[in-house]
């Protein structure tokens, strides 16, 4: 099989997430010739003159359009790629010298149209960062299902990590026009039209994601807000657990409300799993610090989410 890679990367006014992503591809472990393709998706602070600093040492196209959000600008791309198997990136992830070539071997030996990878945090990344990634990462918040593990069914790859053929993308027509949320509506067509998809645990990307509690919690907030509007476009993948975060959050809300007048038993359970968080964290990160923050980056991640979802299926926000 003659895999020709094309990676694909929206980027909005970040040049300087640019310039660690490009420098990340030079140092790829890999022989065979690929292209990259950064579409500006009508950024006032262009990546231009950062894309020209490695036109000498990478196969690359820079084209700037108008604003569309990264869906449509991940489709513009792959519309001029020249490739037969395209990889979407986001402009803030950092990539291992590995990983075009556990995506090559890992295609070879079990080839699916669609793939999606996990993330994991920098040893550079703030501890913000590190914990933001714990939070998003960890079985005990998301439950493995971005990549931590492997029997979550199947997978949903990400728009941050993920790859899609030529073929696959000519019959689905790529991206909805949908700003969150489009990833996996993209997972749920391919699915209708019997295509395949995998995750490739060694293709990892070190994922930088937002760099203040602000930032999350509108993120989060968005992904919770799209959810049930996917349930409402594929009324078949609905799931009990997608409600989590949201009866998490009025739990919390309702036993601090009965602890005013002393029924505070109610809120050991909490108190008990934000415990287990620490300690995970602390085992993985080995910072006090990170494993502090991951308490606040999963309320933040569930307040955000379950707020948004809530919000989303009671007044059916638009699409």
């Amino acid at each position: 099989m003659n895999l020709a890679f094309s990676i694909i990367v929206p980027v909005y006014n970040r040049p300087k997430e640019i310039d660690e992503l490009l420098f990340s591809l030079t140092n790829q472990n890999f022989e065979d010739a690929y292209e990259i393709i950064i579409v500006e998706d009508g950024s006032d602070n262009s990546s231009e003159e950062m894309v020209e600093r490695y036109s000498s040492s990478l196969n690359i196209k820079y084209y700037y359009k108008e604003n569309s959000g990264a869906g449509m600008s991940r489709n513009f791309g792959m519309e001029r790629a020249t490739g037969n198997y395209f990889i979407i990136l986001d402009s803030d992830v950092i990539l291992p010298n590995t990983y075009l070539r556990s995506v090559k071997y890992a295609l070879l030996n079990n080839f699916t149209d669609a793939f999606g990878g996990p993330d994991k945090a920098h040893e550079s990344f703030t501890p913000l960062q590190k914990a933001i990634n714990y939070s998003m990462t960890s079985v005990f918040t998301t439950g493995g299902i971005r990549g931590k593990k492997k029997s979550v069914g199947k997978f949903q790859p990400r728009s941050f990590n993920m790859g899609i053929s030529k073929k696959a993308f000519e019959k689905t027509k790529g991206f909805n026009h949908y700003k969150v949320g489009e990833d996996i509506d993209l997972s749920f067509r391919l699915w209708r039209e019997d295509y395949e998809t995998q995750l490739i645990s060694d293709a990892y990307v070190y994922h930088k994601r937002r760099t203040s509690i602000k930032q999350f919690f509108k993120q989060t907030f968005s992904f919770g807000t799209a959810r049930p509007q996917l349930n409402r476009r594929f009324p078949s993948t609905k799931k009990i657990t997608y409600w989590f975060p949201s009866v998490f959050i009025l739990g919390i809300d309702v036993f601090l409300i009965l602890a005013l007048f002393g029924y505070w038993q109610f809120l050991i359970c909490y108190v008990l799993y934000f415990a287990v968080l620490f300690l995970d964290s602390l085992l993985q990160n080995k910072s006090i610090k990170v494993a502090y923050l991951s308490i606040i980056t999963t309320l933040t991640q569930f307040y955000g989410y379950g707020l948004g979802f809530l919000k989303s299926y009671l007044f059916k926000s638009s699409e």
